[in-house]
């Protein structure tokens, strides 16, 4: 069972590991070396704060310990390889280990967790290391809590881990912020990754949960410290934008025994309005910055049109169907082709909708998802087609891997009554 003290330390390693990693990258210059210092540090505070206590400056603390163990290293391995470019490189490390306060200077600190995350999230890695790496030095997850949130085993998870570090390092990646010649595209990596981890926390594509609010809080918070660390960026507050409105409905997208709940069945009133109102304001502030929204900050209007009806029923449907038509531009995306027939649905009648979802049937991109046939249930239903809507549900729930979700397709299509 786990003591205060050790619960304590779990916080503090969640908030504290991203800036300790980051500025141990940035002096040693190999993000693999710099985990294993700060897991070094974390192992120290495991031995020795139940003793002595959390101290007054947890961070610092971290940080110095890493320090002192990689000065230490340095120095064995400066006595063992005896090689003069090894030493001269090596000594360099050492002087800046050596400089006091190396963590208190605030913008070497967000220089530095804005390096980490550009790194993390380079194009050179696939997708999936990209967010596993993300979460393991930004998110401060182990192992274990990467491969329970994606349901994969943790050797897969540790295999990623170890091969996106390497990659990095035969890559040489820099430790940097990208030029302005090429942030815009670097940037929309690191977007990208933040947008998985929520979603997989918004609605689990397998397993039990429907949703998992820990991953989606994850992902919050580094959305959130990324828009402090780019101020400047509309899609960045677009994207925290979004997860601030989606996140403040989790609550209620769920019953008592865990089973789904549509927009159409939640309690609005278990909404988050503090979320919204933070979702509203970064979205406010995407537009300020940005004289055409992009995709995110569309689909955060898209959210804030959800957050600002008090039924769906007064939702303003024919705006959504607009902001749809600029996502579609924008994306060329079936997915959100599929999104804005529902909103058709609703705004314009089912029949329209119907046409719009048939329209989709041969995209390959859809054939096997799982909402498509979803959909199109939803739509027959409201036309009365009820003996084609349940075959359209029990399609569905054949191709959900969520056992939750599934579930649902499954009582509505006992619903349909045919």
């Amino acid at each position: 069972m786990p003591t205060a003290t050790h619960r304590a330390i779990d916080a503090v390693w969640r908030i504290e590991s991203a800036r300790l990693i980051a500025g141990l990258t940035r002096i040693v210059r190999d993000v693999a070396v710099a985990e294993d210092l700060a897991q070094d540090a974390l192992v120290a505070a495991l031995e020795q704060w139940p003793e002595s206590g959390i101290p007054e400056r947890p961070g610092a603390w971290l940080m110095a310990t890493a320090k002192r163990r990689g000065i230490d290293a340095l120095r064995r391995r400066v006595v063992l390889e005896r090689k003069r470019e090894l030493i001269g490189h090596e000594l360099e490390i050492l002087q800046q280990l050596d400089q006091p306060d190396l963590a208190a200077r605030v913008n070497d600190v967000q220089d530095d967790v804005l390096g980490l995350i550009f790194m993390t999230c380079h194009p050179v890695l696939s997708r999936e290391a990209r967010v596993a790496l993300t979460l393991r030095l930004l998110g401060g997850l182990s192992t274990p809590e990467i491969a329970r949130a994606f349901l994969i085993s943790e050797g897969t998870v540790a295999q990623r881990i170890v091969r996106a570090k390497r990659t990095l390092g035969e890559a040489r990646v820099p430790f940097e912020v990208p030029g302005r010649d090429e942030l815009d595209e670097r940037l929309s990596a690191v977007l990208e990754v933040i947008y998985l981890v929520f979603n997989e926390g918004y609605a689990a594509t397998a397993g039990e949960h429907w949703i998992r609010p820990a991953l989606c809080s994850d992902a919050l918070r580094l959305a959130r410290i990324l828009a402090a660390l780019v101020p400047r960026e509309p899609e960045v507050h677009g994207l925290l934008a979004l997860m601030e409105l989606q996140a403040s409905r989790l609550r209620a997208r769920v019953g008592p025994h865990g089973e789904p709940l549509l927009l159409a069945d939640q309690d609005r009133a278990r909404w988050d309005h503090l979320l919204v109102q933070r979702g509203l304001a970064a979205l406010r502030r995407a537009e300020e910055l940005s004289g055409a929204l992009g995709p995110y900050a569309l689909q955060a209007a898209i959210a804030a049109c959800h957050a600002q009806a008090r039924s769906v029923k007064e939702t303003d449907w024919p705006r959504i169907v607009a902001l749809y038509d600029g996502l579609a531009a924008l994306t060329g995306s079936p997915v959100v082709e599929l999104n804005r027939a529902v909103a058709v649905t609703m705004a314009f009648g089912p029949q329209a909708g119907l046409e719009l979802v048939d329209s989709l049937a041969e995209d390959s991109a859809l054939r096997a998802y799982h909402l498509l046939p979803s959909v199109r249930g939803d739509v027959l239903g409201r036309l009365g087609r009820l003996a084609e809507a349940r075959e359209e549900f029990e399609r569905a729930a054949d191709l959900c891997d969520n056992q939750r979700e599934r579930e649902l397709l499954l009582s509505r299509a006992v619903a349909c009554g045919v």
